[in-house]
């Protein structure tokens, strides 16, 4: 059985970025290992043992590793700025290979627009998202149906995701990271109209 130290997902267990994990575990694939959960971008300075929240996360974080690559192949999250899209790559690090699928949507990309970043080496694909959540926009951008996966678990939906991104091969307006920077729009508070 696959397991989390045989996979490119080790280094950053053992920096404490996998947090609250809906999936940390093999998926139904044979040789692959599934995390979905945030990824910790940031740490605030931490106090004697004091466990602090990080000061910036990849939320809704979807990714997958096979234990016979080495890497990890499939990857997708939320940042509410493109800005942030450095911090994923730097922490990703040699975690990731350009031969990878790798999706990033972020709440302060126009609407109407989608791109490929390449950062230190490695494509991403940068998409706009604004009520919907990452999972949502995987299936519609994938084209599966959900009624198509909604019987099976969290591993296999995954799976199911993956499969499909890994295959994905769409074009986008190629830009460079300081283009998105600025292109990009102002940062909106995510607890700004939430009852107190």
């Amino acid at each position: 059985m696959t397991t989390i130290d045989k996979t490119a997902f080790a280094r950053l267990e053992s920096e404490n970025r996998l947090l609250n994990p809906v999936l940390k575990a093999p998926t139904k694939k044979e040789g692959r290992f599934g995390f979905r959960g945030e990824l910790a971008l940031v740490f605030d300075t931490q106090l004697a043992d004091e466990a602090r929240p990080p000061l910036l996360t990849c939320d809704q974080v979807m990714a997958t590793a096979e234990d016979s690559e080495g890497y990890i192949s499939f990857f997708a999250g939320y940042l509410l700025s493109f800005e942030w899209l450095k911090n994923v790559a730097e922490v990703l690090g040699d975690s990731v290979k350009p031969t990878g699928k790798y999706f990033l949507f972020c709440n302060n990309v126009d609407l109407s627009s989608k791109y490929q970043v390449t950062y230190n080496g490695i494509p991403f694909y940068v998409l706009p998202i604004d009520e919907s959540t990452v999972n949502n926009e995987l299936l519609q951008m994938l084209y599966i149906e959900k009624n198509d996966i909604k019987k099976l678990d969290t591993a296999g939906k995954t799976d199911a995701i993956a499969n499909a991104a890994l295959k994905f091969n769409t074009k986008y307006e190629e830009i460079s990271y300081e283009e998105g920077v600025k292109r990009q729009g102002p940062v909106r508070n995510p607890n700004e109209n939430r009852p107190v």
